[in-house]
């Protein structure tokens, strides 16, 4: 017997989010609807207005209800630095380190030649416009370790030293607490070769 068509929008609409399969999407348009209409009103609420406030900073490119974001605009961060990562949720990984009270650029992606995204899909002029503003004086690069992130990461040293500009790479190696035994032998290697004096 069909789903009423309403119903199958839902779960199709549930689809789109990562991760999410069939029998996922159709779990949670259940749960919503049988156990959670007030949550499900509040999700379709909170999604609505979201699309319609927030837009791209000027600056940095991450979502924002101004034109520049209140990072952006801060006088406490270094404006000396500018760190790019792929997705808005890399930079929030990137501020919960404390490690780094520089700017940040986000990409939006990675190139994907086979997905067809390349430079002009990820605005490349845009981020080397806002790193050449004279006031950056290192990038650095925090894309992830993906074939995909370190091809990135490689294309934009390439266009950044170009323009004479000193640009940095985020280490990668064996994690805090992590045991030799139980790490993979390419990401050993990688801190091997990374090693600095101690």
């Amino acid at each position: 017997m069909a789903l009423p068509s309403s119903l199958e929008e839902l779960i199709e609409a549930l689809r789109c989010l990562p991760g999410v399969g069939p029998k996922s999407a159709q779990r949670m348009a259940y749960h919503l609807l049988q156990h959670n209409p007030r949550g499900a009103t509040r999700l379709s609420q909170a999604l609505a207005t979201a699309l319609d406030t927030l837009r791209r900073c000027e600056r940095c490119n991450n979502f924002t209800e101004s034109e520049v974001c209140s990072r952006c605009q801060s006088s406490k961060r270094d404006a000396t630095q500018l760190c790019i990562v792929e997705m808005p949720i890399d930079l929030n990984t990137m501020e919960q380190t404390h490690a780094y009270n520089g700017l940040y650029y986000v990409l939006m992606g990675r190139l994907s030649p086979l997905d067809g995204i390349g430079p002009r899909e990820l605005a490349f002029e845009r981020l080397l416009s806002r790193a050449s503003d004279g006031l950056v004086k290192e990038v650095i690069l925090a894309t992830n370790f993906t074939n995909e992130g370190e091809a990135t990461a490689h294309y934009l040293s390439e266009m950044l030293h170009a323009r004479g500009i000193k640009v940095s790479r985020i280490a990668r190696g064996v994690p805090v607490g992590g045991e030799l035994e139980y790490t993979d032998a390419a990401t050993v290697a990688q801190a091997f070769i990374e090693r600095r004096d101690y």
